[in-house]
């Protein structure tokens, strides 16, 4: 459900008895691309549909079912599940469709981390996120390890806590600068081993494209060798209680 900027102002045109809860969200998508989160109301929704805000209670009860409707309206443009036994060429296809589109609409990942409760949608998009590792042989035990490892990477995001931004340090005076790297070498290390980009969000010497397919082929990489070995957690937990 793709939508583009003017896709909002178009629908100015929009009369009361031709509304859908699919054009409302539609439209609340373009609105959200065009002009942010805080740019969403019923009230300025209203205005780009053309309608009187009354209109829309008949499609979204209210801005909360609104908010919810987006997500969906976003996951519906994530690439279908594709079963199979190549479930790692699967999982980290969808996955970075799912990247692709939260780049599109970066706003959607603050509204799914304010949700308090899935959707059937979004349940739906786990659901079958998880037949896929099922399809490709992996057990029960071990998927459901894989989806707590996983998070949020299954939606195309992760969360990051910290920056680290060795532009800020190299504008630091010389002798704060020596402090800091005398401090903390490590990080003034690792941060300054890449080219600087002022785009990224983890930190502006960070590709974010290549760190994210970097921690799901690594990620992916250790479920499939744990696959492959037969692994249980019940063997983690006798060899844990083994040692009690």
């Amino acid at each position: 459900m793709a939508a583009s900027g003017g896709a909002a102002a178009s629908g100015g045109t929009a009369q009361r008895g031709q509304l859908s809860r699919e054009k409302v969200l539609r439209a609340a998508v373009a609105l959200a691309d065009h002009s942010g989160l805080e740019a969403i109301s019923m009230r300025k929704l209203a205005q780009a549909l053309g309608v009187v805000p009354m209109a829309l209670y008949k499609h979204v009860a209210n801005k909360d079912e609104l908010l919810a409707g987006l997500v969906d309206a976003v996951l519906a443009e994530i690439e279908p599940a594709q079963e199979g036994p190549d479930w790692v060429a699967n999982v980290r296809r969808r996955i970075l469709s799912a990247r692709a589109v939260m780049l599109r609409h970066p706003w959607a990942r603050r509204v799914m981390e304010a949700q308090a409760a899935p959707t059937p949608v979004v349940l739906a998009y786990m659901d079958s996120t998880i037949g896929m590792f099922l399809a490709g042989g992996l057990s029960v035990d071990l998927v459901h390890h894989v989806m707590h490892a996983l998070g949020s990477r299954i939606f195309g995001f992760t969360q990051e806590l910290y920056e680290t931004d060795p532009a800020s340090a190299s504008e630091l005076p010389p002798e704060a600068a020596a402090a800091m790297a005398a401090a903390f070498p490590g990080i003034v290390a690792v941060a300054s081993s890449r080219p600087h980009d002022p785009d990224s969000v983890v930190g502006s010497g960070c590709d974010d494209q290549f760190e994210f397919e970097f921690g799901i082929d690594l990620m992916l990489a250790g479920v499939e060798r744990l696959h492959r070995s037969g692994w249980r957690s019940a063997d983690h937990d006798r060899e844990a209680a083994s040692v009690l």
